[in-house]
């Protein structure tokens, strides 16, 4: 796994780097698991622009990733690393004894040919998946559920890998990605290891159309727009008495969102490090 460079041709290409996929053993996914995507540009069942600045890009199909790990005590054998255009790292085809094929996401160091195993007596490995109550204070690990049985949901982007660092009583302590510290239950499962494709965060896109290719729109300053279109839009210089806030005039860039106090009790250190 590396990063490509390219010859500078035009003017974008003396920038742009990729992927050299020097990882990836199959080009094509395992029909049987995808589904088709449609593509709803960002809007929702009335037709209406929920989230700005996506739409288009490249017709793609879903990959089912196995985000449960609920097949105890089952071997399953690495098939093939494969690339997933729905994210950011790489997914690998393990096929179970009984004959049943999922993907996974591939950590750092799962190779094709290699044996995983989710269970209580998995071995620490890369890939393995088991009750954080039974993972060793320290190791690094990804796929982290929050709720039992409801499937993995933290620590599933390119590179990223959160730390178990404590226990106590029926909860473990988890340093997230973020910095965030925060109580799991230790029955919650996890997969062992670091994500994949540490190279993601290095990639340098090169051009805006590149980006369209993904399906990412382009994004406007407000500063830029009209006073009808936006509320730091309009005036004859550029002002600078403006507090960032969105297009509905709600505060933005620093203002904090979080209303869910049911799961306040369980973060132990924010990521600002300032919620002690």
């Amino acid at each position: 796994m590396g990063v490509r460079t390219y010859r500078p041709n035009t003017p974008s290409r003396r920038q742009m780097t990729g992927y050299d996929f020097s990882e990836i053993t199959k080009s094509k996914p395992e029909r049987s698991l995808t589904r088709a995507l449609s593509r709803r540009a960002a809007r929702n069942n009335t037709g209406m622009i929920t989230v700005w600045h996506k739409g288009g890009g490249h017709k793609r199909r879903y990959r089912l990733i196995d985000f449960h790990r609920n097949k105890i005590d089952v071997p399953a054998k690495v098939l093939a690393i494969e690339y997933d255009p729905n994210r950011t790292c790489r997914i690998a085809l393990i096929c179970y004894a009984d004959g049943m094929k999922s993907y996974i996401l591939a950590p750092v160091g799962l190779n094709v040919g290699d044996a995983v195993v989710s269970g209580n007596t998995a071995d620490i490995k890369p890939g393995n998946a088991k009750p954080l109550g039974l993972i060793p204070a320290g190791t690094t690990i990804h796929n982290v559920e929050l709720r039992p049985g409801k499937g993995a949901q933290i620590a599933r982007g390119a590179g990223v890998g959160a730390v178990l660092i404590g226990k106590i009583g029926e909860y473990c302590q988890v340093r997230l990605p973020s910095g965030e510290v925060r109580k799991v239950l230790s029955v919650c499962r996890a997969s062992i290891g670091q994500v994949g494709n540490t190279d993601h965060e290095n990639i340098s896109w090169g051009k805006a159309g590149r980006r369209r290719w993904r399906g990412i729109r382009p994004s406007v300053r407000g500063m830029a727009m009209n006073p009808i279109d936006h509320p730091l839009g309009g005036g004859e210089g550029v002002g600078k008495g403006h507090h960032p806030v969105t297009p509905w005039g709600k505060p933005c860039k620093g203002f904090k969102t979080r209303k869910n106090k049911r799961t306040d009790s369980m973060i132990i250190r924010r990521r600002n490090a300032k919620g002690m």
